[in-house]
């Protein structure tokens, strides 16, 4: 199975930020991908009011991107906002394509690095995978990768793949944290972590929006063990992973940790 984790960097208007996903699973869809991840906030970039262009699942932005999915023959995990508490957004994973209709809220908000994402943003409560021709696949969003906890679920419920959407804040040290612990989440499981970020916006010619978790690309493709297969820059690109659900079986006999761990 293969899947394209397509970083790119979106910015506040709905309909270009479309056209950027839609390009994407195109362009995935054409290496004969499987499934295609776009960010988190691939809808709109942070940093931009979100309550004002929240819609539901069935809304018209999700609902292009669900055409697309279908006239590419892919699964599609895109980043969007649905309609939270009242004054808020949800941080949600839109999952569509191949008879799979799910979605994935986010369940940790980025309340950190003077960020305050909670003011904005309810948060999920469950975590949520989905299968594709016997591969199954956990979700996470950003912010989720500092909590082992979720990813020990997802693979608990059967989870070989876990991707991880992202639009990952800067400043000093970040990188080599995102770098950390998306290897980390892999170990802990002996799982794929597959991790797509938002590009740099400066790489992407796109300007910034200060003290904005905006991206800084390094999206990743990591084994089972925790090792690097492959990283992106910082700018716009596609990573393509094909998947072998013979690597995960293989490193959770030798390296047992989801059998081993003990409640504590």
């Amino acid at each position: 199975m293969r899947v394209a984790l397509v970083q790119l960097t979106t910015g506040r208007s709905l309909e270009s930020n479309l056209d950027l996903v839609r390009a994407g699973i195109s362009e995935a869809a054409a290496r004969r991908s499987d499934v295609v991840v776009c960010p988190e906030a691939s809808m709109r970039a942070f940093g931009n009011s979100l309550v004002d262009i929240a819609e539901p699942l069935d809304g018209p932005w999700a609902t292009a991107v669900r055409a697309a999915a279908d006239e590419a023959g892919v699964v599609v995990v895109a980043g969007m906002f649905t309609p939270g508490e009242p004054g808020t957004v949800r941080n949600t994973l839109l999952v569509y394509g191949r008879g799979i209709d799910t979605h994935y809220d986010k369940i940790h908000l980025y309340d950190a690095f003077g960020f305050k994402e909670s003011d904005t943003v309810t948060a999920g409560v469950s975590p949520v995978q989905f299968t594709l021709d016997g591969v199954t696949f956990g979700l996470a969003t950003c912010y989720d990768v500092r909590f082992p906890a979720l990813f020990t679920a997802n693979a608990a419920a059967g989870a070989h793949v876990q991707l991880v959407c992202a639009s990952w804040g800067a400043g000093r040290g970040k990188a080599e944290q995102w770098d950390l612990l998306v290897r980390a989440r892999a170990a802990d499981t002996t799982s794929y972590v597959l991790a797509c970020g938002q590009s740099e916006p400066s790489a992407a010619g796109v300007e910034a929006r200060p003290g904005a978790p905006t991206g800084i690309g390094r999206s990743a493709v990591v084994g089972p063990y925790g090792n690097l297969i492959e990283r992106a820059g910082e700018g716009p690109e596609i990573l393509y992973a094909d998947i072998e659900i013979a690597e995960v079986e293989g490193a959770r006999r030798t390296l047992p940790v989801l059998a081993n761990r003990v409640a504590l």
